[in-house]
């Protein structure tokens, strides 16, 4: 999501300034429209699209479902977020698979875009889905392509059909045909046709793209298209679709630092929806585009939904229920706390989930400061030790943290800081094993064990009143009291009033997987 960061900072800044309002005049809508329209078009989202956009949020804006709401503010909010959706597609697509096996999928797009790595994220992500897909090199023109597209597929796990050397040598037509049927011989149910791209859009390109759709009549044409290129996207989106008339689009290198706007007007332009999003170089960087994910990412609202599937994928139920029960019978261990660190590794980089959180847009530079080999440093400190050392931490006295220190490449500090975090770790774990909740970082205790609130409130109740005698303690006690009771309440993630993460619950999350 680097990619809309700008974007996102200048829009949630402008609703930042409408919260300050009960009421909103014509005036008020008319300056935060105009701020929403230089935010679109200084992210490069097409002059049209930033017109329709603007003219329909202000449509609604001055009708009756903002004047008539209790918070206007939180009103204009929603119809921006649902126009956003609008013009990113409205409803999510999923990729359509033919009746009878082999479903042809042909990628399209200029060179550089990111077709080929394409190609092997959605291969390992098919075979995941239980699919056999088949690679087919078509991309003879570009040096090295096909032996790229070799490497891919074998990073990726799956099979490949190319014939031809490439470098200019090869009919990709003819290895297209040839592709689809060696599929259907061998029984694979899913062909992915890689073909070849230019700097720019000719009509050579088309002419052996158009080709080769008519040679294999693919189920689905997915246009790739580098999210960074800028205007000339809507220009390239409308030529494929003139030339070889796309089903779906992909937006590659989601990760990078462009404004990146014109992909969101892509959809809009060419009335094709966007179906992935590739954010990063890995090819498990692949996700289902949803439009409405999509645009509360960008209005800085956060993408739970995301963040829960993922955490389904990386974490094994098993696993999860014999830790719970370690846990419950305080058997949990450093064994156990390294099996965790490697679970949450599974679900990608911490940045990109750290940024999935609502309110995180906020704290982009702290963000982009966390430091992701600090997982592997704590890993490294863990495997030093032996396996009863990591069972009972007690053990460890100066020697044995020296040992561990030194074959981990670390400090003894860096030993000792572990193991008190992880002393830390274990009874916030503990204290939700039995049904109670931690007090978190800079939020206090948001709950506790069943049974136990009774007890605590005797105990507010009979120190609520000043026991001291002098008058200047008396009040900082009045004055103490006053603010616990003042603590701010609402649901999780910074949502229904809640208090937004502070630098110091970042820098303590930080602490829990590396040294802070």
């Amino acid at each position: 999501m680097a990619t809309f960061g700008t974007l996102s900072d200048r829009l949630t800044e402008t609703f930042r300034n409408l919260r300050t309002k009960g009421k909103l005049s014509p005036a008020d809508i008319d300056g935060t429209v105009r701020e929403i329209r230089r935010a679109l078009l200084d992210a490069d989202v097409a002059l049209q699209v930033v017109k329709d956009f603007t003219g329909k949020v202000r449509e609604r804006a001055l009708g009756d479902e903002v004047n008539r709401a209790l918070n206007p503010a939180q009103q204009v909010v929603q119809i921006v977020n649902e126009e956003l959706v609008a013009i990113l597609g409205g409803e999510q697509r999923r990729l359509q698979f033919a009746k009878q096996p082999p479903t042809v999928i042909m990628l399209a797009g200029l060179q550089g875009s990111g077709k080929t790595t394409f190609a092997g994220k959605l291969a390992k992500q098919l075979e995941k889905d239980g699919h056999t897909p088949l690679l087919v090199a078509c991309d003879l023109q570009r040096p090295n392509a096909v032996n790229q597209l070799t490497v891919v597929a074998e990073r990726a796990g799956a099979a490949i059909f190319a014939p031809e050397p490439g470098n200019g040598v090869g009919d990709p037509v003819k290895v297209a045909r040839e592709g689809v049927e060696y599929a259907r011989r061998q029984q694979y149910d899913t062909v992915i046709i890689d073909t070849a791209g230019r700097l720019g859009v000719d009509a050579e390109l088309m002419k052996q793209a158009a080709n080769i759709r008519k040679a294999t009549d693919p189920d689905e044409v997915l246009f790739v298209i580098d999210a960074m290129i800028g205007q000339d996207a809507v220009n390239t989106a409308k030529a494929f679709q003139d030339g070889v008339d796309f089903t779906g689009v992909v937006l590659s290198k989601l990760d990078g630092d462009a404004r990146g706007g014109a992909a969101l007007s892509v959809a809009s332009v060419t009335g094709r929806p966007i179906i992935f999003a590739s954010t990063g170089e890995g090819l498990d960087d692949l996700e289902a585009f949803h439009p409405d994910r999509m645009a509360s990412r960008i209005l800085d609202l956060g993408d739970i939904l995301t963040l829960i599937e993922q955490a389904q994928h990386a974490f094994d139920e098993e696993e999860a229920q014999r830790v719970a029960h370690k846990l419950a019978t305080e058997q949990f261990t450093l064994e156990d706390f390294l099996e965790q660190l490697q679970q949450v590794r599974k679900m990608g980089s911490m940045k990109k989930m750290l940024g999935m959180l609502p309110g995180m847009g906020q704290m982009k530079q702290q963000i982009e400061s966390f430091d992701e080999r600090e997982i592997d440093r704590t890993e490294a400190i863990i495997r030093s030790m032996t396996p009863g050392e990591r069972r009972n931490p007690k053990v460890l006295n100066g020697s044995r943290r020296l040992r561990i220190a030194r074959g981990s490449g670390m400090t003894v500090t860096d030993v000792n800081q572990l193991v008190q975090r992880f002393d830390q770790a274990a009874k916030m774990m503990k204290t939700v094993a039995r049904g109670g909740v931690p007090s978190m970082p800079g939020m206090g205790a948001i709950g506790g064990k069943p049974g136990a609130s009774s007890k605590r409130g005797k105990k507010q109740k009979s120190s609520s009143g000043s026991r001291s005698g002098n008058p200047a303690k008396r009040a900082a006690e009045n004055a103490g009291l006053a603010a616990g009771n003042s603590a701010p309440s609402g649901s999780g993630f910074g949502l229904g009033g809640a208090p937004q993460p502070t630098e110091a619950d970042l820098a303590e999350i930080q602490k829990l997987f590396g040294k802070g």
